[in-house]
C-alpha cells in the first residue's frame, strides 16, 4: 500500500509541474524575462521556504542546521546555481519546441543524468544497482522514441502550421537549448544528493528533503535573477514591472505557475517518504518524476493542440513512447 501511495504523489506532484505552463500562457503584456523572474520568486523562494519550514523540529532553525554543515550547504548552493541554467534553458526550450516536445527533451536527458549523477558524485555509486541502470535506460528509450515523434513532427508540418501551435517553433535551436537544459537541470539531483544531511533525526521522513530543496531552489533563482534582469536591460522592459493595471492578474498567474511547479519537488519528498522500505525505488525516484512530467507535459501538449494535424503514424509513435516512460516507472520493482 505504501508503494502505491508514494508513486501517486510523486504522480501528482508531477502532474503539477507539467501543468505549471499553463497558467503562464494567460499572462498579459509582460516579456518572457519579466515573467519568469516573478514566477520564479513563488517557484524558487517563497514556497520552497514555506515547504522547508515544515521539516523544522519545535526549538530548531533552518539557518543553523545549514550553518551547522557549510560545506554541504554551499555545494547544494553551487549546484543550485549550475541548475539555473537548466532551468533558463528549459523555460526557452518550451518557447521553441512547445510544452510536449521541449519537455520531453529536456527532462529526459535530465533523467537520465540526475539519477545517474547524483550518487556517482556524493560517492554512492554502489546505490546505482542493475534494476535501477536498467530503469534509466527503458526511460532513456521512451524518451528517445517520443523525440522520434517530435522530428516527424517537424518535417511533416508546414511551417505555418507549428506557428500555430509554438509561435517561436524553431526545431534545430530548440533541440540544442533543451539538450543543454536537461544536462543543467541534472544538477538538481546532485544537489539534493549532497544536501541529503541537511535534516534533522526528528524530521518526518516525508519533510526530510525539504530544506535541501530550498537552497538548490535559491542558487537557482540566483542565476535566473542575474539572466532575466540582464535582458530587461538589454531589451528595454523595465517596463513591464510599471505596468500597474497588469499586476493583480499576472501575480495571480505567476503565483499559481509557481505553486505548481515546486509541487513536483514536495510530491517527490512527500513520495519518497513512503517508498522507505523499498530502496531501489528511493534511488530511481528521480527518474520517476521526470518520467512522469514528460508523460504529462505530453498530455497537455495534446489537449493544447500542439500535436494537432500530424499523421496517425506520428501519434502511434507518440503513444508508444508515453507508454515505455509510463512502463519504466515500474520496472525497477519489477526486475
Amino acid at each position: 500500500m505504501y508503494l502505491i501511495i508514494g508513486l501517486l504523489i510523486i504522480a501528482i506532484g508531477a502532474f503539477c509541474q507539467s501543468s505549471s505552463y499553463v497558467p503562464i500562457n494567460k499572462i498579459k503584456d509582460w516579456s518572457w524575462e519579466s515573467y519568469w523572474i516573478v514566477q520564479g520568486v513563488f517557484a524558487w523562494l517563497l514556497f520552497p521556504l514555506l515547504g522547508a519550514l515544515l521539516a523544522v523540529p519545535a526549538g530548531e532553525s533552518l539557518f543553523a542546521l545549514f550553518g551547522a554543515y557549510p560545506k554541504e550547504s554551499l555545494l547544494t548552493i553551487l549546484f543550485g546555481i549550475l541548475w539555473g541554467v537548466g532551468g533558463l534553458t528549459f523555460g526557452l526550450s518550451m518557447r521553441y519546441l512547445g510544452v510536449a516536445l521541449g519537455q520531453s527533451i529536456a527532462l529526459g536527458t535530465c533523467s537520465g543524468l540526475g539519477a545517474i549523477l547524483g550518487p556517482v558524485f556524493t560517492g554512492h555509486a554502489a546505490d546505482l544497482t542493475g534494476a535501477v541502470i536498467i530503469g534509466v535506460v527503458v526511460t532513456l528509450v521512451g524518451i528517445a522514441i517520443i523525440g522520434v515523434a517530435g522530428a516527424m513532427k517537424a518535417t511533416s508540418l508546414p511551417e505555418e502550421e507549428k506557428k500555430k501551435a509554438v509561435k517561436d517553433f524553431n526545431f534545430g535551436k530548440g533541440i540544442l537549448v533543451a539538450l543543454l537544459a536537461g544536462f543543467m537541470s541534472a544538477c538538481f539531483n546532485i544537489g539534493l544528493s549532497f544536501g541529503a544531511p541537511l535534516t534533522w533525526a526528528q524530521t518526518k521522513p516525508i519533510f526530510a528533503t525539504l530544506p535541501a530543496t530550498l537552497l538548490v531552489t535559491f542558487g537557482g533563482f540566483l542565476t535566473n535573477a542575474v539572466y532575466c534582469f540582464f535582458q530587461n536591460g538589454k531589451n528595454k522592459t523595465w517596463s513591464d514591472y510599471r505596468k500597474g493595471a497588469l499586476w493583480g492578474h499576472n501575480l495571480l498567474f505567476c503565483a499559481l505557475a509557481g505553486l505548481l511547479w515546486y509541487s513536483q519537488f514536495f510530491g517527490l519528498s512527500l513520495g519518497k517518504g513512503f517508498l522507505s522500505d523499498y530502496p531501489v525505488l528511493i534511488t530511481f525516484s528521480w527518474c520517476i518524476l521526470m518520467a512522469l512530467n514528460v508523460t504529462f507535459s505530453n498530455v497537455w501538449g495534446i489537449l493544447l493542440k500542439e500535436w494537432k494535424g500530424v499523421s496517425r503514424k506520428t501519434v502511434a509513435v507518440l503513444v508508444t513512447g508515453l507508454a515505455v516512460l509510463v512502463f519504466s516507472t515500474f520496472l525497477p520493482q519489477l526486475i
